[in-house]
């Protein structure tokens, strides 16, 4: 039941906009009132135009915003006066109501009006809410709509049946209130809900109102039903639920990345887990969406794979494989169907997928692609279940829904988005990476649009490299997990770890190390054995597993196009380079080198690829360069430690010091698009050093 909200002593010092924006906060606060991006609110606010005119200024919600987090630069403002006379036009087109809507703009720079503008327009009153609550939502797609929403609302409620968006359903609400003044609210068909007041708290208020009515109304209905029908599929205990995901993801993963590459997102919590566990689920997910908001963002249909516990791991990967095959299959028959001259085929893989026994799987461009999904398949369950609590739920026709997910209005929106970063999509799982080359590589990818994992053995700076990867580049695009790489466990809870998140990973940075050095007869067994240990056997582990993974998401692909994916190895200028008090580093270093090159021939055939770059004296931001480190640097060359930054820069070729920085950019271009036909490649980037150069 959704809670009012309002708080008088906060709200009445505000001013009309900043009241339109508390205002939409406190509706996008509960998601079950207005999903995530959906929904619209306005306020009408009489305020002088650039020459001192007054002017009557519609300010509402601009297209792409989130009622939940918006601001007052969030709403577009339109001249109200340059509106109000199309409520006198017949007809409308999309294109001319858009186009004519951009020339009524009172202020410059704000952002794109709703396509629902004209619905707060036309209605009388200073505060509009259009919300798209789930109770009201399973009134208006029950079979008998307008009679079921009737037995709530009476002749308080306009009804206007379900037509897309646009200037016919803002002119029909209009009509319906200003020929019935009496009514308290408007209900869509398989839409939602518009209510008003003259103030923002009436106007709150109301929203809040009718939705519990609804809400109330289809509790009492669903009291000691079993709504989607009597448990099939019992959910599997976590542990099963993880193990058994993170062997399948890969697959889905691998799927879903056809036209793209995607990111992952699982749900198994109890709502999700009871759902596809019930007898009716693979029946009722197939239905269709419920609405417009939900359509756009988990398509049309949920993958439901058929599939038991009891048949085991194999077994879902196989009917993964074949059923993703199948509704790509399904959904070029739904595109042929409906198209018009003109319209091309969209990604036709699943934004959700259905398993008994472990939950939801979704996916999207990015993490807050794939999180939307998750959060409307929520909302669908809600729908669907109060629907089917009161009477039969009724969907969005097939043609209706190719309406809205081809409305070229809708496309429009997607081509206003930039395009696409060099490494949208993919996944870098980084060792090290909580300081120095590792730190700054993470930085690096993730400008290139990469999601990114931090694997460190220092976990509270891999949390706080995360943390802050995350209030850069946006929601869940960086992780952080405890990795001690020349620990076999770990590394596979590494990766493990990045597959539950993620769905797989794509790039895999072999940074981790340490730095050390004696003369030969002053290095014991055991500073052999640690350098070995990190240095060689934990590049393997890492390597090994990220070739497993990688080779996991090439099943779930095309069978001519292989996903593939990238391997960096950060060795050193010592991995060819004689390191005079270092051998056992050095050693250590020529394997790496070595052990990617030779990889880079198993990859070949799977389209991995694997190259080294060479670094040489980055002490900036670095971890490994311990006082000890530096000291025996120092002695070695007969310097003192303050010295060694400048020495280092004058024996290079260009008489220049190396940054972490300088590295993560060639660590960029070798695990990147631009580097496509590159694998088996060693890049310096030490300012030049003789010793080292390749040959």
């Amino acid at each position: 039941m959704p809670n009012n909200l309002w708080n008088p002593t906060q709200a009445l010092a505000l001013p009309d906009l900043d009241g339109l924006v508390y205002r939409s906060n406190l509706l996008g606060a509960d998601r079950s009132v207005i999903n995530i991006y959906g929904g619209n609110t306005s306020v009408k606010i009489n305020k002088p135009d650039f020459a001192g005119r007054p002017t009557e200024v519609l300010y509402v919600k601009a297209s792409g915003s989130d009622v939940a987090t918006m601001r007052e630069k969030d709403f577009a403002a339109l001249r109200l006066a340059d509106i109000l006379p199309l409520m006198q036009r017949e007809t409308m087109t999309d294109e001319e109501m858009v186009s004519y809507l951009n020339h009524t703009a009172f202020e410059p720079g704000r952002p794109r009006q709703s396509i629902e503008t004209l619905l707060h327009a036309f209605l009388p009153f200073k505060h509009v809410d259009h919300t798209h609550p789930d109770a009201i939502i399973s009134l208006a797609c029950t079979t008998e709509g307008e009679a079921t929403a009737r037995k709530v609302f009476g002749k308080r409620m306009a009804w206007v049946n379900y037509i897309r968006p646009g200037f016919t359903l803002s002119k029909w609400i209009a009509q319906c209130v200003i020929d019935t003044p009496s009514v308290e609210c408007v209900v869509m068909g398989k839409h939602g809900l518009v209510t008003w007041g003259n103030d923002a708290q009436s106007c709150y208020a109301k929203s809040i109102d009718i939705i519990s009515e609804a809400e109330t109304y289809i509790n009492d209905k669903r009291s000691g039903k079993l709504i989607f029908g009597g448990l099939k599929t019992a959910a599997l205990e976590q542990a099963q639920r993880q193990a058994l995901l993170t062997s399948v993801l890969p697959i889905i993963r691998g799927a879903a990345s056809a036209e793209r590459s995607a990111i992952l997102s699982v749900d198994d919590t109890p709502t999700v887990l009871d759902f596809v566990g019930r007898e009716h689920a693979a029946t009722l997910s197939q239905l269709g969406a419920a609405c417009p908001d939900h359509l756009v963002h988990v398509k049309r249909q949920a993958l439901f794979v058929d599939w038991s516990p009891a048949e085991g791991g194999d077994a879902l990967k196989a009917k993964l494989k074949a059923s993703i095959t199948d509704y790509r299959a399904r959904y070029v028959d739904y595109f042929n169907s409906n198209k018009s001259e003109g319209d091309e085929l969209r990604d036709p893989t699943p934004r959700v997928v259905l398993i008994p026994g472990l939950g939801m799987v979704n996916t999207g461009k990015d993490a807050l692609n794939a999180d939307v999904s998750r959060q409307l398949y929520h909302r669908a369950i809600s729908v669907i279940g109060g629907s089917e609590a009161i009477g039969t739920f009724e969907s969005l026709s097939a043609t209706e829904a190719y309406g809205i997910e081809y409305w070229p209005l809708e496309l429009y929106k997607l081509k206003l988005a930039p395009p696409d970063r060099d490494l949208a999509g993919k996944v870098a799982l980084i060792t090290g990476g909580a300081s120095g080359i590792g730190r700054a590589t993470a930085y690096r990818l993730a400008q290139d649009g990469a999601h990114v994992v931090i694997a460190d053995i220092n976990l509270q700076g891999a949390n706080e490299v995360a943390a802050d990867l995350c209030k850069r580049f946006g929601f869940k695009r960086a992780i952080a997990v405890s990795c001690n790489v020349t620990d076999e466990n770990a590394v596979i809870a590494a990766f493990n770890a990045a597959t539950l998140a993620y769905g797989g990973v794509d790039i895999v940075v072999n940074n981790a190390g340490i730095a050390g050095g004696k003369p030969i007869e002053e290095t014991t067994l055991a500073d052999w054995q640690k350098n070995i240990d990190i240095l060689a056997t934990g590049y393997f582990l890492v390597a090994r597993e990220g070739f497993k993974l990688l080779k996991q998401q090439n099943e779930g692909g095309a069978p001519t196009r292989k996903r593939g994916g990238a391997l960096l190895f950060v060795c050193s200028k010592n991995s060819i380079g004689a390191g005079k008090g270092a051998a056992a580093y050095s050693a250590a270093k020529a394997a790496e080198l070595h052990l990617a090159r030779c990889l880079a021939e198993e990859g070949g055939e799977h389209a991995i690829r694997v190259n080294s770059v060479l670094p040489d004296g980055v002490i900036q931001g670095s971890n490994i360069w311990s006082s000890e480190w530096k000291e025996a640097r120092a002695k070695n060359y007969g310097i003192q430690t303050t010295e060694l930054e400048d020495f280092y820069r004058k024996r290079t070729t260009l008489k220049v010091n190396v940054t972490p920085d300088d590295i993560a950019e060639a660590i960029a271009w070798l695990v990147g698009p631009r580097s496509a036909k590159t694998t088996g490649g060693v890049i310096t980037v030490d300012g030049g050093n003789p010793t080292a150069y390749v040959r």
